[in-house]
């Protein structure tokens, strides 16, 4: 096995190599070592790689790189498929460029104004992440200006094209200049993905790298229950015998999300779900309190989780099978990282037995008939989040912090630094997981004390 090569070997500018070292990254990822040599020497690459791989941070490094911040225009821009995974990789490349001075990031996506998303851009941006459809609107509104793009950025692309933004993806493509370096990045690499690449890239390095977690770390069990109320039984069964703190589920539709994630609120498990009709402030909400363990379970279609950034999960549920092998991978991909062991159930009735077998076929498995736990486990009450999130209404803009926050809920009479999570800060609100029984003293020293002099309103979610 290849030692990990270490970021130092790279032509990367000191204040990127320090802030790295800072953040201790020192050795780079299988994809990173691969294609950062041909990005940093602005040959067009394809990257093919699963979540987790590391591909942010290697077209992220390449962007800054060669950003000059005394140019107060777009010099990259980074297409994504989702919101939440525009999110994310803003905040990574944010979190890169720590050491640059003052470089402006913006994120311009469905469910915020866009005359402050305008308002942003006037001001000056280097770089620009977000979704097609609302890259497009700026470029047609003339509020988003490209004319100065050196690099563009692919993200997901694969997703892309399944979400339906083909047609606002060409709009952008015919929108950017002819001379430019374009960083595809896929999980997958279907023929139409192939086709945008011949059409717009120039002579490309084709990178090719497995997933940071192997088969062997995700343990498979496959259920054969006819779809519906059974389904929601079985489920239950194996929450309550397994008593996961995360569990991501898996359902065809927004409805079958609906549906089930009411079924098991009713049968008292901590449940929430994203779909396609939620505001973007309630998916966000959402998100936050999964990932800080304030929710056993989030009920979610292919479309709605892509891109979610959530740390250690527990298990995957494909409440119904994925369209095909390559969905079915990257659903159970999510757990099993960083080496532990992740747990992946998969429901099937007689109708999928082709999908299975193509399942069978990638893993080299045979996908049996597992066994539930006994029916009267369904006696036992649901197990409750270890956490609760609590709200707290100033954020970013009111220039709070992490240790703010911290500070003002562990000093004289409030509670113990164990009992508090993550903290995630927006720009006017702020979110703290505490621990269930610590949630009332918290509240209480949230609501007599004072965070930076000024008292906010705080409650739990």
């Amino acid at each position: 096995m290849n030692s990990p090569i270490a970021f130092d070997a790279l032509d990367l500018i000191p204040d990127l190599l320090n802030n790295l070292e800072s953040l201790g990254l020192e050795a780079m990822t299988p994809i990173q070592s691969q294609s950062l040599p041909f990005i940093l020497s602005g040959r067009d690459v394809i990257a093919q790689g699963k979540t987790g791989s590391g591909k942010t941070a290697a077209f992220g490094l390449g962007i800054l790189n060669k950003l000059n911040v005394k140019q107060f225009s777009v010099q990259a821009l980074v297409l994504c498929p989702t919101r939440e995974l525009a999110d994310q990789v803003a905040e990574e490349i944010r979190r890169l460029a720590r050491s640059l001075p003052n470089v402006k990031v913006a994120t311009l996506c469905g469910g915020s104004p866009v005359r402050l998303q305008a308002g942003s851009l006037d001001k000056g941006v280097h770089i620009a992440v977000g979704t097609p459809g609302r890259i497009e609107d700026h470029l047609k509104r003339n509020t988003l200006d490209v004319s100065q793009l050196n690099t563009l950025v692919l993200d997901e692309a694969d997703r892309m094209l399944q979400m339906g933004f083909e047609e606002s993806l060409n709009a952008v493509l015919a929108k950017v200049p002819d001379t430019r370096q374009t960083l595809l990045l896929s999980a997958t690499y279907p023929e139409k993905i192939q086709q945008i690449a011949q059409r717009v890239m120039q002579k490309p390095e084709m990178i090719v790298v497995e997933s940071n977690h192997n088969d062997a770390s995700i343990e498979q069990h496959f259920y054969d229950i006819p779809d519906g109320e059974q389904r929601t039984d079985a489920l239950r069964l194996l929450l309550l015998e397994y008593k996961p703190e995360s569990a991501l589920v898996f359902c065809a539709t927004r409805n079958d999300v609906r549906h089930l994630s009411a079924k098991l609120s009713e049968f008292g498990f901590s449940v929430l779900s994203i779909h396609g009709e939620l505001e973007q402030r309630e998916r966000d909400q959402t998100l936050i309190q999964f990932s800080n363990k304030s929710a056993m379970v989030l009920v979610a279609t292919d479309v709605a989780a892509r891109g979610l950034d959530i740390d250690s999960l527990d298990v995957v549920v494909n409440y119904h099978l994925g369209r095909d092998v390559e969905d079915h991978v990257h659903r159970i991909g999510r757990t099993g990282r960083a080496g532990v062991k992740g747990l992946a159930w998969s429901f099937y009735d007689r109708r999928e037995l082709i999908k299975l077998e193509q399942i069978e076929n990638h893993f080299d498995i045979s996908a049996y008939n597992a066994q539930l736990p006994p029916a009267s486990i369904l006696k036992q009450p649901a197990p409750r989040a270890a956490m609760v999130t609590v709200q707290i209404d100033g954020g970013k803009k009111q220039k709070l912090r992490p240790g703010d926050i911290l500070g003002a809920l562990t000093g004289e009479g409030g509670v113990d630094a164990q009992s508090v999570g993550k903290i995630k800060i927006v720009s006017n609100r702020s979110y703290v997981a505490i621990t269930r029984e610590a949630v009332k003293p918290a509240l209480k020293k949230l609501a007599t004390g004072k965070l930076k002099g000024k008292s906010y309103r705080a409650r739990s979610l």
